[in-house]
């Protein structure tokens, strides 16, 4: 009787690029999975441990990621957008040149990513894009 695959490893198992779209990971147990950059379309990750995982290069749009756990998480080069991020743990984590921004859904305030209450103390932020971001912690100089 085959067995059926644990959603790690169903992501771990996903070709790059592979598009993700509408799947429901709350709550689930996800620490350290390691995916190849995909396109995660409309998913929830609602509390889900997240901690250590290895997704960079990955696009989340219009995604749920409220309350998720995601300290020590490499998400280098990783592009949210419209995505819920309210009171996610993001510490430790690795978001350098992590883009941050909306989605046009074509009305007005259209499908802005939401971070607040999101916890990003010792995160890496370098080369950061935060744009029409709701609850950014972070002053953002336009002459550095």
């Amino acid at each position: 009787m085959p067995t059926s695959l644990t959603a790690r490893q169903r992501l771990a198992a996903l070709h790059r690029y592979a598009s993700v779209n509408r799947e429901d990971f709350t709550g689930q147990d996800l620490a350290s999975v390691r995916t190849s950059q995909l396109w995660f379309t409309r998913c929830l990750f609602t509390g889900a441990d997240l901690r250590h995982a290895t997704l960079d290069r990955c696009s989340f749009k219009l995604c749920d990621l409220s309350g998720a756990d995601l300290r020590g998480a490499s998400l280098r080069g990783v592009s949210l957008a419209g995505c819920d991020l309210r009171g996610a743990d993001l510490r430790d984590t690795d978001l350098t040149g992590a883009s941050f921004g909306r989605v046009n859904t074509g009305t007005p305030p259209y499908g802005l990513t939401d971070v607040t209450g999101a916890r990003f103390e010792r995160a890496i932020l370098r080369d950061v894009r935060a744009e029409d971001v709701i609850g950014w912690p972070f002053e953002h100089d336009d002459n550095e």
